[in-house]
């Protein structure tokens, strides 16, 4: 599909074909399938216990068969961008030289469509690997807005993702994010301000602070994810996309009063906006 030796430039041909410039340079992890049983294994268990850290990690591997030492668990985690999530003390800055916002969303009504959009990343294990999906939500309706995948934990397709978002939708008032690298990094923040958007970051170990895309999280995973055991990245791609759309358009939400997110969006999207 991508043709290196075409005239038009490749990042014009990701964006016709609707595919992350990540993904021009995308090679099959290589790791050994111990290790991807195991990661597996672990996304499920973190999804369940988000609290837990590499030794609760490594007790329940080992309740399954599985017999790694800690320092494998710790290495596998940090690949899987996991770590456990509870209230403690900022110790390290996610990246030198990258400001952290203030979080804004404590006592803040949130109401309507496009007041707060809310971002992160997962992993998402593959027959043969394993690709990283970042997803863009409107706070208020729950409504998946974009989404991208990658091999790598970079910058490049979160970007991708808020392009797209901003397009398709206009701009929110406020986006909140984790304080993970990508999200912190110059070229993200600078294209929020650049659209007068207002940056709200979560608390360092603070999950419940993005609670929704924590949600959303935990229902693509046990719904799509781990039901069909994606053979690879075209195949995670096309199932996401189908899953998404029924998670928008066809899945009701007990968050607003078991409507769509899709209708609850539309409705709720200030007039100015929405005309």
């Amino acid at each position: 599909m991508i043709n290196n030796k075409h005239a038009l430039p490749l990042t014009q041909q990701c964006k016709i074909l609707d595919l992350s410039r990540s993904n021009m340079y995308y090679q099959p992890v290589e790791i050994c399938e111990y290790d991807l049983n195991v990661m597996s294994l672990m996304d499920e268990i973190h999804l369940r216990y988000p609290f837990y850290g590499s030794r609760r990690i490594r007790d329940e591997l080992l309740d399954n068969g599985f017999n790694p030492s800690r320092g494998r668990v710790i290495n596998l985690m940090k690949k899987m961008g996991i770590e456990a999530l509870y209230q403690k003390p900022r110790l390290s800055k996610p990246h030198p030289g990258h400001r952290v916002y203030p979080y804004l969303l404590r006592g803040l009504k949130i109401d309507r469509a496009n007041q707060v959009w809310a971002t992160d990343i997962t992993y998402i294990p593959l027959a043969k690997g394993y690709v990283y999906l970042v997803a863009i939500i409107d706070w208020a309706s729950r409504k998946l807005l974009t989404w991208r995948l990658s091999n790598t934990l970079d910058t490049s397709f979160c970007l991708d993702a808020l392009d797209e978002a901003i397009e398709l939708f206009g701009c929110p008032e406020i986006f909140n994010s984790d304080q993970g690298s990508q999200f912190t990094s110059e070229a993200f923040t600078a294209w929020l301000k650049e659209h007068g958007i207002r940056i709200s970051m979560d608390g360092r170990g603070r999950w419940l602070d993005n609670v929704f895309i924590e949600r959303l999280w935990r229902s693509v995973k046990y719904e799509d994810v781990y039901l069909k055991a994606y053979d690879s990245i075209a195949v995670a791609r096309k199932e996401l996309r189908e899953y998404f759309d029924f998670y928008n358009k066809r899945r009701r939400h007990r968050g607003i009063n078991k409507r769509f997110p899709d209708e609850f969006y539309w409705k709720t999207l200030p007039l100015k906006i929405a005309a």
